[in-house]
């Protein structure tokens, strides 16, 4: 069994980037259940950089390079807080690689080349993709978070390699979808009734994001095939223009 936490930050959108991931191995049992003698529990910490990028091509990146790192035949979960990267690899890749990489516009896939890597690192593997909540406590997703604003910043950071036991958050693996899975739902339902953080919307592929109700019905308001959508903080704003750019 293998678990991955995946995240990425850029500086503007384009500007400066880092990606981080931790990989926790369990390498103490079998795929039985059973101990293996001399077995453990082992951590890896990747992170990268690139001076020019985008949000978006940053989590993609952590998802490729954690993958890439991974051998074998056990199950796979892997966190991340990119609706993106959830929805592009277990839905919309299939349409995409279908038509040849081509989106229904026939243009290229918006970051083609590491939707490829992705996919490719990930077949004949057996991965459950699991969204979490960004900011809300949970232990991989916030030092994934500290790796990647840290590469992104070109900062000195430690990237630790060794058994969970010496870990600095050995409590990683804790983590209940049950509670994520209820919150997902209390949002939901009062999504309409909350005050909104900011407006985002989509008119020919341009995306632009506004602070009030009217900046944005002008733009959209009877435009065809334009598209707008509510946001309540700034994760969920990045939510939106990560879905919107699928389009």
């Amino acid at each position: 069994m293998t678990t991955i936490f995946t995240d990425g930050s850029s500086r503007g959108n384009p500007g400066p980037g880092g990606w981080g991931a931790v990989i926790i191995q369990d390498l103490l049992h079998n795929k039985d259940g059973n101990v293996k003698p001399g077995g453990k529990i082992q951590v890896i910490e990747l992170g990268g950089r690139e001076d020019h990028t985008t949000n978006n091509r940053m989590e993609l990146s952590a998802a490729c390079e954690a993958l890439g790192k991974v051998k074998g035949d056990d199950l796979i979960t892997i966190h991340t807080d990119s609706s993106y990267v959830v929805n592009g690899i277990t839905k919309w890749v299939h349409g995409w690689k279908r038509n040849g990489w081509k989106t229904k516009t026939k243009d290229d896939v918006l970051n083609k080349d590491l939707w490829m890597e992705l996919e490719k690192n990930a077949r004949g593997k057996q991965i459950e993709w699991k969204r979490v909540d960004g900011h809300a406590g949970i232990l991989g997703n916030d030092r994934c978070d500290h790796i990647a604003t840290d590469m992104a910043d070109d900062m000195p950071i430690r990237l630790y390699k060794g058994p969970l036991s010496d870990y600095d958050l050995p409590k990683i693996l804790e983590i209940s979808h049950d509670e994520e899975m209820l919150s997902a739902k209390k949002s939901s339902s009062s999504r309409s009734r909350a005050q909104a953080h900011s407006y985002v919307s989509s008119v020919g592929g341009i995306i632009k994001v506004h602070y009030s109700w009217a900046e944005c019905e002008k733009r959209v308001k009877g435009v065809k095939g334009a598209r707008y959508k509510k946001s309540l903080d700034d994760d969920d704003e990045k939510r939106v223009i990560q879905e919107f750019e699928t389009i």
